[in-house]
């Protein structure tokens, strides 16, 4: 149960708190797990404040306002939450690109922050959050592999298409796509960027987004138009989980839009189950 209802800024002497909240569900929490594992949960070492709810050594909810605000909380706590996070963030005004995380933790948030922060270009309130801890139920298909950095700028363009085609606005758009550049980059060089390339062509590419020790979460799934509809997305789609199981984490995560029923059939196929549900406000 929520026990205090004021937000605060978290910092090095709750992070073995942070640890046991998002370890009640590390696949839906895994973005943030990540981010924590790696940077702790300083505000100077995350790059953005790290806001909490509760009392003593245990906390009932999280929220990272970075670039994303994500919040997480316990089962029953979502309300409060939203709540105590609703009012640090309209105090500190939307500095944020992107709500997103689970469902019931985002939905309430939104409901507070929309008044001040609305219209959002695009509300997605239903994404099944889906997962795999086994083998790929088909087989993978063996080009896919690494993109090494030498291929950068081969992958770019796929990169840039399949970020307006899901967002709606082009990652150029800010900086020139300087800041987008660097995030596909630094996921080439820690072998978090899987693609299949054929005579400097992207046929298929996929990201690794976040990991955490529990799990990851694939992101930016992408067939070549012309390739759509033959099966290629769901054979490339096991061999990223192959992958990502062997040498990454053993949980395999992602979340797709509702209405998106070609590519929820096709992860079915390749073994994906529903363990939850995300939601995001875009603007």
């Amino acid at each position: 149960m929520l026990r205090t209802p004021a937000a605060r800024v978290l910092d090095e002497a709750d992070e073995a708190a942070v640890h046991r909240l998002l370890a009640t569900d590390p696949v839906a929490a895994c973005v943030v797990a990540g981010r924590v594992e790696a940077a702790g949960t300083a505000a100077l070492s995350l790059g953005a404040p790290l806001w909490g709810i509760g009392t003593g050594r245990e906390l009932d909810a999280i929220c990272l306002a970075g670039a994303n605000l994500i919040p997480f909380a316990l089962p029953g706590a979502e309300r409060a939450a939203a709540v105590a996070f609703a009012e640090r963030a309209r105090r500190a005004g939307r500095r944020c690109s992107t709500i997103v995380g689970p469902s019931a933790a985002v939905a309430p948030l939104w409901d507070l922050l929309a008044p001040a922060w609305g219209p959002a270009r695009d509300h997605r309130p239903r994404q099944p959050l889906l997962a795999i801890d086994g083998p790929p139920a088909v087989a993978p298909e063996p080009r896919v592999r690494p993109v090494r950095t030498e291929e950068l700028d081969v992958l770019l363009p796929a990169a840039v298409a399949m970020f307006t085609e899901e967002v709606g606005v082009s990652p150029l758009r800010v900086d020139g796509g300087a800041g987008y550049r660097a995030r596909v980059d630094e996921l080439v060089r820690a072998g978090q960027s899987l693609a299949w390339i054929e005579e400097g062509r992207v046929l298929f590419k996929a990201e690794i987004g976040a990991v955490c020790r529990a799990a990851c979460q694939v992101q930016g799934v992408w067939v070549a138009p012309s390739l759509r509809g033959r099966g290629i997305g769901t054979a490339c789609t096991a061999a990223v989980v192959e992958y990502a199981r062997a040498v990454i984490a053993p949980v395999v995560s992602l979340y797709v839009n509702d209405y998106n029923t070609r590519a929820r059939a096709s992860y079915r196929r390749v073994g994906f189950r529903e363990v939850g549900e995300y939601a995001s406000v875009l603007f």
